[in-house]
């Protein structure tokens, strides 16, 4: 009974990739490409289900934040702001990651619980899937944009 609750290590980590999955793909589909999502595993009042959320563009970020502060989970209010930290490395617990933290959850660094990588996979899958989709649609874009520019020249030629 790894938390005392009855659910096996597999059980634990097969209910955190279904809620990570949900809601990276929520985030990600609402407001832009993320890259990169980390949710602490801390027990820390100041750490406990906090989710870190790096968005390519600022604006998306702006956007979420603004959007989820009227958002609600699990009968509690998001709490949602922009955060200075740029590298998620830096704001996590290196002993956590070698499994050495003797702080246990009560640690001020971030500890990030890992997916495992058969959702990385369909992540990144996933996200390959959408680039080819956005890449194909900017191709027919700049082919329909090319094409009313050569019916707009062909037009101004017979003026």
């Amino acid at each position: 009974e790894p938390g005392g609750n009855g659910w096996t290590e597999d059980e634990i980590q097969e209910h955190y990739d279904e809620f990570y999955e949900e809601v990276f793909c929520e985030i990600e589909d609402k407001y832009g490409e993320i890259e990169e999502m980390n949710i602490c595993d801390n027990l820390g009042e100041h750490l406990v289900g906090n989710i870190y959320v790096k968005f390519r563009y600022e604006k998306d970020a702006e956007r979420a934040v603004k959007d989820l502060n009227n958002r609600w989970f699990s009968e509690k209010p998001i709490y949602a702001e922009l955060s200075p930290v740029t590298d998620f490395k830096e704001a996590s617990c290196r002993q956590y990651e070698l499994g050495e933290c003797h702080r246990s959850g009560f640690c001020n660094f971030m500890h990030i619980k890992q997916i495992s990588p058969d959702l990385k996979k369909r992540l990144r899958d996933r996200r390959s899937r959408r680039s080819s989709r956005s890449r194909s649609r900017s191709r027919e874009r700049r082919n329909a944009n090319a094409n009313n520019g050569n019916n707009n020249m062909n037009n101004n030629r017979r003026r």
